[in-house]
């Protein structure tokens, strides 16, 4: 059995030359990560630069093997650079007594986090330098402030404050083909955050509820507000359906001819495109949502994006999948009266093709396999397909059931179920 370093981590110092490179070399031939620490300098100690050490680097890259990144760079990139560009900046705010600045530090930095020592040391230092600039501009009426974009998970969960489990009913702060703006947040901000007449979600479907139902007044050109019932109310373009059961006060005569669900007309259409964006932060928590811990080595090629083998978890395809219901997709559908409020996603099941890509931008296809009457309620058969440009990576079947929409008369089973 030959004599093998897989899975350890070496690290070898005065490794530029002599002995300490031949030692790097030979670990590096026998499967471990090399770390290379060399100053470079002479007999004098003049002449020092990284140049031996990335020598080594580079021949142990080409004997197959793995050398560690530079510890140094993501000090330069993250905590140099900023340091430089508000540097060229500081005079020119001086002069004219007006500047702001705004630094982006991480939870890595203010809390620490596995693997990132190198990152969460650049970020610590990134929160004192903008401190210090803080008091220092101060006279100067130049303002710095820190941000920390941090994502909660168990990691994080004793130091996040505690979750607000109830919801302003917020504003809609777009329009139809118009973009959303910083200045149109602002301007609503303080009904955006008015909990007077909060709402508290007690399931996925009832929280999704108001969501759904903006989206659809928005596509529709309809008047938005931030009360589910005014809008329903106030916008021709939502289904009849949704109105009378936001507003509770339509006849329980026209919510059950407006929850029917015509099968013949529905089955076979096919909803138009949609697209869902992310890159390896969605991927990382939902792979911590659904279970992964840091604490079982095999997880660590789903949680941390720096390893080798870093991948996305395979049953990431369902929420890239999931795209056309987030959008509204079913009300485009001819036919389909659906109160959003009465929908609960059913069986599902997923077909990968090729692995999915840790990020990008993939589209999906939907057609209405088939419409089910089940008597309480109905069961639409989604079919989809999501592709990364041209090529397939996975199919998806959602089973999406309907409170109150059966009765119709149709088909109690379907052969395109699967």
């Amino acid at each position: 059995m030959s004599l093998t370093f897989e899975g350890r981590v070496v690290l070898v110092t005065g490794a530029g030359g002599g002995l300490g490179r031949e030692y790097a070399l030979a670990f590096a031939e026998r499967g471990a990560s090399v770390i290379v620490n060399d100053l470079g300098a002479d007999t004098k100690g003049g002449g020092k630069s990284s140049a031996a050490a990335d020598k080594v680097v580079e021949e142990i890259r080409a004997k197959g093997g793995k050398a560690v990144a530079n510890y140094d760079l993501i000090h330069r990139v993250h905590l140099r650079g900023s340091f430089l560009v508000t540097r060229a900046a500081w005079n020119h705010m001086k002069n004219q007594k007006f500047g702001r600045i705004i630094m982006t530090t991480s939870g890595a930095g203010v809390y620490g986090n596995f693997g990132q020592a190198n990152y969460s040391a650049a970020k610590l230092g990134l929160l004192g330098l903008a401190n210090t600039l803080a008091i220092e501009g101060r006279k100067y009426n130049i303002y710095c402030n820190t941000i920390a974009p941090v994502a909660g998970s168990r990691l994080t969960e004793t130091v996040m404050p505690p979750v607000r489990w109830e919801r302003s009913l917020g504003r809609t702060v777009r329009q139809k083909n118009q973009p959303m703006t910083p200045e149109a947040v602002r301007d609503q901000w303080d009904q955006i955050c008015d909990f007077t007449d909060a709402t508290k979600p007690t399931s996925l479907q009832e929280s999704m509820m108001s969501i759904v139902s903006a989206l659809s007044q928005v596509e529709s050109g309809g008047e938005v507000s931030g009360n589910p019932t005014a809008a329903a109310a106030s916008s021709s373009g939502i289904n009849p359906s949704v109105v009378s059961e936001l507003s509770r006060v339509e006849s329980a005569e026209e919510s059950e001819r407006s929850n029917s669900v015509p099968a013949i007309e529905a089955v076979g259409t096919k909803l138009p495109p949609s697209s869902f964006s992310y890159n390896h932060i969605q991927c990382i928590l939902y792979a911590l949502g659904v279970g992964m811990s840091t604490k079982d080595p095999d997880h660590l090629r789903f949680l941390y994006e720096g390893h080798e083998d870093f991948v996305c978890l395979p049953s990431f395809g369902v929420i890239v999948a999931q795209s056309v219901l987030m959008g509204g997709g079913l009300t485009s559908v001819p036919g389909l009266n659906i109160d959003f409020t009465q929908v609960l996603h059913g069986e599902q099941y997923l077909e990968l093709y090729k692995p999915l890509p840790t990020s990008g931008t993939l589209t999906s296809e939907t057609t209405i396999a088939d419409v089910l009457d089940k008597g309480s309620g109905a069961v639409i058969l989604m079919d989809v397909k999501t592709f990364c440009g041209d090529e397939l990576i996975c199919f998806n079947q959602f089973s999406v059931f309907v409170v109150g929409a059966g009765g119709f008369g149709g088909k109690r089973s379907s052969d395109k179920a699967i």
